[in-house]
């Protein structure tokens, strides 16, 4: 390990959760932006054209830990401040994003002559009208499997902006 690092690992799980999510973006045609100071729980937001111009509000995680729920979902804990910004109604749909990666940390990223690879997936979560909760550290959350982070799922989800409802 060198000495000259300036990143701790959590940085650095939070960056690759902005590149992850910039690279998706970038290769639907969207835009993305990020506030100067995250004071709403928002850590990006994407831009699409077209009729209403549709964006979406990010909450961005990334972990090592992401645990099987056993029913084609995987369960994440999101501290508590996080789940209240994500829950309340808003004009623009804000989603959490977790970053799922590998354990050995030599695998997160991989830059060869040819590729550039970020390991492993990104899964999306609408909180909307969940409740309030007496929890005062996190909430467990229980992402569907099915609920990844692609350009094709990307797409929809602006698709579904558009139209003024997120599922």
């Amino acid at each position: 390990m060198t000495t000259d690092r300036l990143l701790t690992e959590r940085d650095e799980e939070e960056l690759l959760s902005i590149a992850y999510v910039h690279a998706v973006a970038t290769r639907a045609g969207y835009v993305t932006a990020t506030p100067e100071k995250d004071l709403d729980g928002v850590d990006m937001r994407i831009h699409a054209g077209g009729g209403m111009r549709p964006a979406l509000d990010l909450q961005l995680k990334a972990t090592i830990n992401l645990r099987e729920a056993g029913d084609e979902r995987v369960s994440f804990p999101l501290p508590l401040r996080n789940y209240n910004f994500l829950r309340i109604a808003a004009q623009t749909p804000r989603l959490l994003v977790v970053l799922d990666l590998p354990k050995d940390r030599e695998r997160w990223m991989t830059v060869t002559e040819d590729e550039l690879i970020i390991r492993h997936r990104a899964y999306w979560m609408n909180l909307r009208g969940w409740d309030e909760t007496d929890n005062t550290a996190s909430v467990t959350v229980r992402i569907p499997k099915r609920n990844r982070l692609n350009v094709d799922s990307l797409r929809a989800l602006m698709e579904q902006s558009r139209n003024g409802k997120i599922l």
